[in-house]
């Protein structure tokens, strides 16, 4: 077994943490203040060819691996998660999906578009009554002749400011059971009849913007389905597969950025005469943080080769999304502890660690989620 990256890898890595040092990281804490995501950001990520990073080069992307992703989004979220999560969801939500369930023309006329930046994708299944439990959404797609009637609101959908394509899940078939009506759509942005809602005020990622959409008598032509009438819930929970994968990535990003703050300023603080990295107490923390961080990082790397070699990945997903987005909210509290009151303002960027590492437990499924979805497959076994 090699734990070793490749050349390639190793190249990519390098280029996104060159990326994220010097352009992400002295506007991380703009972005949060200002809650929007610097003009200057989306272009630069487009020249490097993140965009695309894992759409096949037919496409214009680079094809490359979702273990390649893992990598890069470790980067972008080490120093800044709402550019993050803004990668996370384009690359593992839309363009992933609309790549294995698309038809030809969907692909053609959609992935390169994402793959160059041109348009950015979100995604929209959660509304207000169905979170956690996903196939209880209302919003319905009526059959006019051969186009659909899309009627709604989803809620909670990021990047929707920004997006140009929308990947929305609706109830088709009100007869079946729950998970059995659900279709997927591809709705472009400029469709007739829909808008971008409310953006929502968060505790954390605020760079990164959160939307509400209404359909309201939305009409769609039958090319707009993605995959198979009523088969939207297999498509949305496979596609929460990789989903969970690059949040998992974005925890192990952010823990990363608390270890180091929490090092560097054990190092520099003193008190009673000497540094306070002299501590035991303050040793354990560090050596916890840090152990608690490799473990994360292998179960991500194992969960994007799994899905890469084409092999069953539900439960991987859910452990790596369980232990990587509990050890992000272990770390920004132990780097938080170590910075005293001095981390709990706003001199400090750890204030803002500690506030996005919040969200990993909550979205692409919550902590128990996960929880349920591993025991699952433990049992079915």
């Amino acid at each position: 077994m090699d734990f070793a990256l490749s050349e390639e890898l190793s190249m990519v890595r390098d280029m996104s943490r060159d990326f994220a040092e010097n352009h992400l990281m002295p506007l991380a804490t703009q972005h949060d203040r200002e809650a929007k995501i610097d003009a200057s950001v989306f272009p630069a990520m487009a020249e490097l060819g993140l965009w695309g990073l894992t759409v096949p080069e037919s496409y214009g992307g680079a094809g490359m691996s979702n273990l390649a992703m893992c990598l890069v989004l470790e980067e972008i979220n080490r120093a800044c998660a709402s550019t993050g999560v803004t990668l996370s969801v384009h690359a593992s939500l839309v363009c992933a999906p609309i790549n294995k369930w698309g038809t030809e023309a969907q692909k053609q006329a959609w992935l390169p578009k994402l793959a160059s930046g041109e348009v950015l994708g979100a995604y929209s299944l959660s509304e207000a009554v169905s979170g956690s439990d996903a196939a209880a959404l209302v919003a319905t797609g009526t059959r006019d002749g051969n186009d659909w009637v899309l009627n709604g609101t989803k809620l909670w959908v990021t990047t929707g400011e920004q997006a140009g394509l929308f990947v929305v899940y609706v109830r088709t078939d009100p007869t079946v059971s729950k998970a059995k009506g659900i279709t997927a759509f591809l709705l472009p942005r400029d469709t007739p009849g829909f808008q971008v809602g409310k953006k929502e005020k968060k505790t954390g990622i605020r760079g990164s913007s959160t939307n509400e959409l209404v359909l309201n008598n939305v009409r769609l032509g039958p090319e707009s389905v993605l995959g198979e009438v009523g088969r939207g819930f297999n498509i949305a929970m496979d596609t929460l597969d990789g989903g969970r994968i690059g949040i998992a990535s974005q925890a192990v990003g952010i823990g990363r950025a608390c270890l180091e703050a929490a090092t560097k300023y054990a190092k520099e603080r003193e008190q009673f005469g000497q540094a306070i990295a002299n501590f035991q107490a303050v040793q354990w923390k560090l050596a916890d943080m840090s152990t608690h961080l490799d473990a994360a990082r292998f179960l991500v790397h194992n969960a994007a080769w799994l899905r890469d070699t084409g092999q069953e990945v539900g439960r991987m997903a859910s452990q790596a999304k369980l232990m990587a987005s509990k050890t992000a909210n272990f770390c920004a509290d132990e780097c938080l502890q170590i910075h005293g009151g001095a981390g709990y303002t706003d001199d400090f960027h750890v204030e803002r660690l500690f506030r996005d590492a919040r969200i990993t437990e909550i979205y692409e499924g919550a902590t128990d989620v996960q929880r349920i979805v591993i025991a699952r497959h433990l049992l079915r076994s």
